[in-house]
């Protein structure tokens, strides 16, 4: 007997990411039915969904999610691409509505909401799983795997320095408010401290230097891993170079002095993770834990003095 497709609803499908999962239903062969957003500008589903049915009230989605129920269609999985603090929230609806959840990082802002959710999944059967593509990515693969290799462990030296501008719209919007996004380290460092610590292992310490509205910085000790990382909104952070060739983003990984070179292989790892969803392989909540732990730390940390490590650019802000 062959499967039939899968149906999906989406939350959030008029934001950014909402097209890579758009893009790995369908790719997977699946469907979507239902999507929601307050935002009307969705005519993107008319070039992978044009029959799902879209709704801007959550109400009315939610009975939508009831009436399908009731006419013997139930919704398999619901992708969740909405503000990170309506991630929750939404996992709830997806778990209580018998679907399992797939949810774009960061899958909850607080430790906490990770065992609550852990609860609800041993009372519904369903599953949580979160989209963290950076570990499916073949050179941080092969990075792990050679550092698993490693005949005697040490600690590793990297140097961690992401900078990604952004306009004025940034910080009126959800993302500018701590409450709702969790600030820089979580809105843009959540997937690299997933991957860092993936590779090297259990935190050992959490030291926050600079933390402000649209930058951060710190000194991270894994198990394997001395990590200086510094993660900027700031287009003046760019260094010189790179601004005067128009570039707003700078990405740097350096382990012992060597740079890890990962900026091209990203484009379809939303669908490889939805088809290790869909075989039962993907990544549940347990595995989230310690990224969540460690952006939450960073967001209420009490700021530590400049000695020891920490990332050299902080001194040319402070």
């Amino acid at each position: 007997m062959v499967d039939r497709p899968k149906n999906f609803g989406l939350i959030g499908v008029a934001g950014y990411i909402a097209v890579r999962h758009l893009k790995a239903i369908k790719d997977t062969g699946n469907r979507l039915l239902a999507s929601l957003d307050k935002f009307d500008s969705v005519g993107i589903l008319d070039s992978y969904f044009p029959e799902c049915d879209f709704f801007v009230e959550f109400e009315r989605f939610d009975r939508h999610f009831e009436k399908l129920k009731r006419s013997g269609t139930m919704i398999d999985y619901v992708s969740i691409c909405s503000p990170n603090y309506l991630h929750d929230s939404h996992i709830r609806f997806a778990l209580r509505h018998k679907a399992d959840a797939i949810c774009e990082k960061p899958v909850v802002l607080n430790p906490w909401n990770i065992d609550a959710l852990q609860e609800i999944e041993k009372e519904t059967g369903k599953k949580v799983f979160t989209i963290l593509q950076t570990r499916l990515h073949p050179k941080i693969q092969e990075l792990k795997e050679k550092i698993g290799k490693t005949p005697v462990k040490k600690k590793y030296d990297i140097d961690l320095t992401y900078i990604t501008s952004r306009g004025n719209w940034y910080f009126f919007s959800w993302k500018g408010d701590i409450q709702k996004s969790g600030g820089v380290a979580t809105n843009i460092g959540v997937h690299f401290f997933d991957m860092l610590g993936w590779i090297f292992g259990k935190v050992q310490e959490n030291t926050v230097h600079l933390l402000e509205y649209n930058k951060a910085a710190g000194y991270l000790e894994l198990e394997n891993a001395r990590i200086r990382w510094f993660l900027s909104l700031d287009i003046n952070d760019i260094p010189e170079q790179q601004r005067a060739e128009g570039k707003r983003t700078y990405r740097s990984v350096t382990i012992n002095g060597q740079e890890i070179e990962f900026s091209e292989g990203f484009t379809d790892l939303h669908t490889l993770s939805y088809k290790n969803i869909l075989e039962g392989n993907g990544f549940g909540l347990e595995e989230c834990r310690q990224s969540i732990e460690i952006v939450y730390t960073i967001r209420n940390a009490r700021l530590a003095a400049l000695k020891g490590d920490f990332h050299p650019m902080i001194k040319k802000i402070l």
